[in-house]
């Protein structure tokens, strides 16, 4: 089924500055440049971490996982959205505002690159 990209921004709307970007088959949900969401094969999956996972994990939400061309199994650091908050714009603005603190926190511990 191909992406309703209109739909998917209405869903983000009430977080506010949310892009949509089409990336490898996909979909990518951007905020300030971070990446903090994704669609793929029709399902929504949020960035976690070590705070928010216990959060999808009660909710009986598995992480995204692709496989590779030497047959292993790679997940991300993205979990399911729970489809009951598909309906509750309020959580799911929690719920996505939770995944940016997440992109945010993972791009201030990468290293900075040195200048040459």
């Amino acid at each position: 089924m191909a992406a309703d990209l209109d739909y998917l921004a209405e869903l983000f709307e009430p977080v506010g500055g949310v892009r949509v970007r089409r990336m490898f088959g996909g979909l990518g949900f951007f905020r300030d440049g971070l990446m903090f969401g994704i669609w793929q094969d029709d399902t929504i999956y949020l960035k976690a971490d070590d705070a928010t996972r216990p959060a999808y994990e009660a909710e009986g939400c598995g992480p995204f996982v692709y496989g590779s061309k030497n047959g292993r199994e790679t997940a991300l650091g993205y979990y399911r959205l729970p489809e009951r908050l598909l309906d509750d714009t309020d959580e799911l603005r929690d719920w996505a505002l939770a995944a940016i603190d997440v992109a945010i926190r993972a791009n201030a511990a990468k290293p900075v690159k040195q200048r040459k």
